[in-house]
């Protein structure tokens, strides 16, 4: 059985804490300018959305995995999970596969149906799973795209 969460603790210094949200709509931004430079007009509020719409939870994903890798600390994240690739699965030889399909984009489904295709020990993986437990880190974007600063100039 692998370590508890609860029983891990790191302490993260508070100018290494990072936003998901602010730093999503940062990105958000960035498209929304690229966007607009293809279109050859400011797409405000539409670019937004559509910034969300398809990037959202894959940008969310990757934060995720730096977050279970404890290469960033995001606030939104439960703090407990900082850094627990580093502490909990160090010697395990299924944590670098599972996370290669996290990565891809898989879900526990996806994981489980390989794991057990390729014979390996369902416990194990089980473990893992709930201990990374990806549905926690499923959030909602919170930046408003109908905020005044998304609008463009013109409208």
């Amino acid at each position: 059985m692998l370590p508890s969460l609860a029983t891990m603790d790191l302490e993260v210094e508070p100018e290494f804490q990072l936003s998901l949200h602010q730093c999503g709509e940062e990105e958000a931004q960035r498209f929304k300018w690229i966007e607009s430079e293809k279109a050859g007009r400011d797409l405000g509020e539409t670019a937004i959305r559509l910034w969300i719409c398809r990037h959202w939870n894959s940008f969310l994903r990757q934060r995720w995995l730096e977050h279970l890798q404890g290469k960033a600390f995001w606030v939104e994240l439960d703090h407990r999970d900082f850094g627990v690739l580093r502490t909990c699965f160090a010697g395990s030889r299924l944590i670098d596969p599972i996370i290669d399909h996290f990565k891809r984009g898989h879900e526990n489904l996806d994981i489980l149906l390989w794991a057990m295709q390729e014979r390996l020990p369902m416990e194990e993986v089980r473990d893992i799973l709930t201990t990374l437990d990806v549905n926690s880190a499923r959030i909602q974007c919170q930046f408003d795209p109908s905020g005044q600063r998304y609008r463009s100039a013109a409208g």
